[in-house]
Protein backbone atom coordinates (compact mmCIF):
# COMPACT_ATOMS: atom_id res chain seq x y z
CA UNK A 1 0.00 0.00 0.00
CA UNK A 2 1.14 3.60 -0.50
CA UNK A 3 2.38 5.60 2.47
CA UNK A 4 2.19 9.32 3.19
CA UNK A 5 5.41 10.99 4.38
CA UNK A 6 4.74 14.07 6.49
CA UNK A 7 6.82 16.50 8.54
CA UNK A 8 6.14 19.06 11.22
CA UNK A 9 7.30 22.38 9.79
CA UNK A 10 6.91 26.15 9.79
CA UNK A 11 8.32 26.15 13.31
CA UNK A 12 10.52 29.22 13.07
CA UNK A 13 9.47 32.37 14.87
CA UNK A 14 10.36 35.93 13.93
CA UNK A 15 14.14 36.22 13.52
CA UNK A 16 14.64 32.76 15.07
CA UNK A 17 14.98 29.95 12.52
CA UNK A 18 14.33 26.28 13.21
CA UNK A 19 14.66 23.50 10.69
CA UNK A 20 15.41 23.52 6.95
CA UNK A 21 11.96 23.44 5.39
CA UNK A 22 13.06 24.38 1.86
CA UNK A 23 15.53 21.46 1.78
CA UNK A 24 13.14 19.06 3.53
CA UNK A 25 9.94 19.57 1.53
CA UNK A 26 11.00 17.89 -1.77
CA UNK A 27 11.10 14.50 0.00
CA UNK A 28 7.60 14.75 1.53
CA UNK A 29 4.01 14.27 0.40
CA UNK A 30 2.37 16.33 3.16
CA UNK A 31 3.30 18.86 5.81
CA UNK A 32 1.91 19.90 9.22
CA UNK A 33 2.21 23.66 9.68
CA UNK A 34 2.60 25.28 13.10
CA UNK A 35 -0.25 27.69 13.78
CA UNK A 36 1.44 30.20 16.09
CA UNK A 37 0.80 28.70 19.52
CA UNK A 38 4.05 26.72 19.92
CA UNK A 39 5.95 28.20 16.97
CA UNK A 40 5.29 30.01 13.74
CA UNK A 41 4.17 33.57 13.16
CA UNK A 42 2.15 35.16 10.38
CA UNK A 43 5.08 35.61 7.99
CA UNK A 44 6.48 32.15 8.74
CA UNK A 45 3.08 30.57 8.13
CA UNK A 46 2.69 32.38 4.83
CA UNK A 47 6.19 31.44 3.68
CA UNK A 48 5.63 27.80 4.67
CA UNK A 49 2.37 27.69 2.73
CA UNK A 50 4.17 29.08 -0.32
CA UNK A 51 6.88 26.42 -0.01
CA UNK A 52 4.25 23.70 0.35
CA UNK A 53 2.48 24.91 -2.80
CA UNK A 54 5.75 24.96 -4.74
CA UNK A 55 6.39 21.33 -3.75
CA UNK A 56 2.79 20.16 -4.33
CA UNK A 57 2.38 19.09 -0.72
CA UNK A 58 -0.89 18.48 1.07
CA UNK A 59 -1.11 20.84 4.04
CA UNK A 60 -2.32 20.17 7.54
CA UNK A 61 -2.87 22.36 10.59
CA UNK A 62 -0.58 21.57 13.52
CA UNK A 63 -2.32 23.05 16.60
CA UNK A 64 -0.71 22.89 20.02
CA UNK A 65 -0.98 24.02 23.61
CA UNK A 66 -0.35 27.78 23.96
CA UNK A 67 3.29 27.33 24.99
CA UNK A 68 5.89 29.07 22.82
CA UNK A 69 8.54 29.04 25.57
CA UNK A 70 8.27 25.26 25.91
CA UNK A 71 7.78 24.69 22.16
CA UNK A 72 4.47 23.02 22.95
CA UNK A 73 6.21 20.06 24.55
CA UNK A 74 5.11 20.65 28.15
CA UNK A 75 1.88 19.21 29.47
CA UNK A 76 -0.77 21.79 30.33
CA UNK A 77 -3.77 21.17 32.54
CA UNK A 78 -6.46 22.84 30.41
CA UNK A 79 -10.15 22.10 30.59
CA UNK A 80 -11.73 20.59 27.44
CA UNK A 81 -13.47 23.86 26.58
CA UNK A 82 -10.12 25.65 26.47
CA UNK A 83 -8.55 22.95 24.31
CA UNK A 84 -11.53 23.03 21.96
CA UNK A 85 -11.34 26.82 21.53
CA UNK A 86 -7.56 26.87 21.11
CA UNK A 87 -7.60 24.13 18.47
CA UNK A 88 -10.52 25.68 16.58
CA UNK A 89 -8.78 29.08 16.58
CA UNK A 90 -5.56 27.63 15.17
CA UNK A 91 -7.27 25.60 12.46
CA UNK A 92 -9.30 28.59 11.35
CA UNK A 93 -6.24 30.86 11.23
CA UNK A 94 -4.26 28.46 9.04
CA UNK A 95 -7.20 27.78 6.74
CA UNK A 96 -7.73 31.52 6.29
CA UNK A 97 -4.12 32.08 5.27
CA UNK A 98 -4.10 28.98 3.06
CA UNK A 99 -7.01 30.36 1.04
CA UNK A 100 -4.87 33.31 -0.05
CA UNK A 101 -2.50 30.80 -1.67
CA UNK A 102 -5.29 28.83 -3.33
CA UNK A 103 -4.78 25.98 -0.86
CA UNK A 104 -7.17 23.94 1.28
CA UNK A 105 -6.51 22.06 4.48
CA UNK A 106 -5.98 18.35 3.96
CA UNK A 107 -5.73 17.13 7.58
CA UNK A 108 -5.38 18.11 11.25
CA UNK A 109 -2.61 16.86 13.50
CA UNK A 110 -2.01 18.04 17.06
CA UNK A 111 1.52 18.91 18.15
CA UNK A 112 3.81 17.75 20.93
CA UNK A 113 2.36 17.53 24.42
CA UNK A 114 -1.17 18.09 23.13
CA UNK A 115 -0.81 15.14 20.75
CA UNK A 116 0.66 12.88 23.44
CA UNK A 117 -1.89 13.90 26.05
CA UNK A 118 -4.72 13.31 23.60
CA UNK A 119 -3.35 9.86 22.82
CA UNK A 120 -3.82 8.97 26.51
CA UNK A 121 -6.66 11.17 27.80
CA UNK A 122 -10.13 10.72 26.33
CA UNK A 123 -11.40 14.22 27.25
CA UNK A 124 -8.45 15.89 25.50
CA UNK A 125 -8.89 13.75 22.40
CA UNK A 126 -12.63 14.48 22.29
CA UNK A 127 -12.06 18.23 22.64
CA UNK A 128 -9.73 18.18 19.62
CA UNK A 129 -12.08 15.94 17.64
CA UNK A 130 -15.02 18.23 18.44
CA UNK A 131 -13.09 21.23 17.10
CA UNK A 132 -12.17 19.37 13.91
CA UNK A 133 -15.73 18.12 13.47
CA UNK A 134 -17.25 21.57 13.97
CA UNK A 135 -14.79 23.12 11.52
CA UNK A 136 -14.99 20.45 8.79
CA UNK A 137 -16.18 16.93 9.53
CA UNK A 138 -14.52 15.67 6.36
CA UNK A 139 -10.97 16.60 7.41
CA UNK A 140 -8.79 13.59 8.28
CA UNK A 141 -7.62 13.46 11.88
CA UNK A 142 -4.02 12.24 12.33
CA UNK A 143 -2.89 10.35 15.43
CA UNK A 144 -1.34 7.29 17.04
CA UNK A 145 -3.15 4.06 16.21
CA UNK A 146 -4.97 2.24 19.04
CA UNK A 147 -5.05 5.50 21.05
CA UNK A 148 -7.70 7.83 22.44
CA UNK A 149 -7.12 9.96 19.34
CA UNK A 150 -8.31 7.14 17.14
CA UNK A 151 -11.24 6.41 19.46
CA UNK A 152 -12.31 10.06 19.38
CA UNK A 153 -12.16 10.12 15.59
CA UNK A 154 -14.40 7.05 15.49
CA UNK A 155 -16.87 8.60 17.94
CA UNK A 156 -17.18 11.77 15.82
CA UNK A 157 -17.14 9.95 12.49
CA UNK A 158 -13.95 11.69 11.38
CA UNK A 159 -11.62 10.09 8.84
CA UNK A 160 -8.56 8.85 10.74
CA UNK A 161 -4.97 8.59 9.51
CA UNK A 162 -2.85 6.37 11.75
CA UNK A 163 0.69 7.67 12.13
CA UNK A 164 4.11 6.29 13.06
CA UNK A 165 7.44 8.01 13.76
CA UNK A 166 10.58 6.43 12.24
CA UNK A 167 12.89 8.78 14.16
CA UNK A 168 11.28 8.36 17.57
CA UNK A 169 11.50 5.40 19.94
CA UNK A 170 8.38 3.62 21.23
CA UNK A 171 7.51 2.44 24.72
CA UNK A 172 6.29 -1.15 25.12
CA UNK A 173 2.68 0.12 25.35
CA UNK A 174 2.85 1.60 21.84
CA UNK A 175 3.12 5.21 23.01
CA UNK A 176 6.08 7.40 22.04
CA UNK A 177 8.96 7.15 24.51
CA UNK A 178 9.32 10.32 26.63
CA UNK A 179 11.74 12.78 25.07
CA UNK A 180 13.84 12.87 28.23
CA UNK A 181 14.60 9.16 27.91
CA UNK A 182 17.99 8.19 26.46
CA UNK A 183 17.51 6.92 22.92
CA UNK A 184 14.03 8.44 22.54
CA UNK A 185 15.09 10.33 19.39
CA UNK A 186 16.84 8.70 16.44
CA UNK A 187 19.36 10.73 14.43
CA UNK A 188 20.86 8.00 12.22
CA UNK A 189 19.29 8.31 8.73
CA UNK A 190 19.92 4.66 7.84
CA UNK A 191 18.30 3.40 11.04
CA UNK A 192 15.32 5.72 10.56
CA UNK A 193 14.96 4.52 6.95
CA UNK A 194 14.96 0.86 8.00
CA UNK A 195 12.34 1.60 10.64
CA UNK A 196 10.23 3.48 8.08
CA UNK A 197 10.08 0.47 5.77
CA UNK A 198 9.14 -1.74 8.73
CA UNK A 199 6.44 0.73 9.80
CA UNK A 200 5.01 0.96 6.29
CA UNK A 201 4.50 -2.80 6.57
CA UNK A 202 2.52 -2.28 9.78
CA UNK A 203 5.14 -3.19 12.37
CA UNK A 204 6.78 -1.02 15.03
CA UNK A 205 9.76 -2.06 17.13
CA UNK A 206 9.66 -0.82 20.72
CA UNK A 207 12.58 0.40 22.78
CA UNK A 208 12.86 -3.04 24.44
CA UNK A 209 12.96 -4.89 21.09
CA UNK A 210 9.35 -6.10 20.97
CA UNK A 211 7.46 -5.88 17.67
CA UNK A 212 3.95 -4.39 17.72
CA UNK A 213 1.43 -4.79 14.91
CA UNK A 214 0.50 -1.21 14.04
CA UNK A 215 -0.93 -0.55 10.56
CA UNK A 216 -0.38 3.10 9.58
CA UNK A 217 -1.08 5.36 6.62
CA UNK A 218 1.44 8.13 7.31
CA UNK A 219 4.98 8.48 8.66
CA UNK A 220 6.23 11.62 10.40
CA UNK A 221 9.61 13.34 10.42
CA UNK A 222 10.17 16.10 12.97
CA UNK A 223 11.46 19.21 11.23
CA UNK A 224 13.47 20.19 14.32
CA UNK A 225 15.49 16.96 14.22
CA UNK A 226 19.02 18.18 13.37
CA UNK A 227 19.28 15.46 10.70
CA UNK A 228 15.75 15.90 9.35
CA UNK A 229 16.76 16.46 5.72
CA UNK A 230 19.16 13.51 5.65
CA UNK A 231 16.57 11.33 7.39
CA UNK A 232 13.84 12.33 4.93
CA UNK A 233 16.10 11.65 1.96
CA UNK A 234 17.06 8.22 3.31
CA UNK A 235 13.46 7.29 4.16
CA UNK A 236 12.13 8.34 0.77
CA UNK A 237 14.84 6.33 -1.01
CA UNK A 238 14.31 3.25 1.18
CA UNK A 239 10.54 3.28 0.72
CA UNK A 240 10.80 3.61 -3.04
CA UNK A 241 13.47 0.91 -3.20
CA UNK A 242 11.07 -1.36 -1.28
CA UNK A 243 8.39 -0.68 -3.91
CA UNK A 244 6.27 1.49 -1.58
CA UNK A 245 4.70 4.49 -3.27
CA UNK A 246 5.01 7.74 -1.32
CA UNK A 247 1.89 9.84 -1.70
CA UNK A 248 -0.83 11.41 0.35
CA UNK A 249 -4.34 10.01 0.71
Amino acid sequence: MPIDLNADAGESYGAWTLGSDAALFPYLSSVNIACGFHAGDSRTILHTLELAAQNNLAIGAHPSFPDRVGFGRRDMNLIPEEIYADVLYQIAALEGMAKTQGLKLHHIKAHGALYNQAARVADTARAIAQAVFDFDKHLPFVGLPHSQLEQAALEFGLPFMAEAFPERAYSPNGQLAPRGMIGSSIHDPDLAAARAVQMAAGRVETINGAILEMPVQTLCIHGDNPNAVQIARAIRAALEQAGIEVRTY
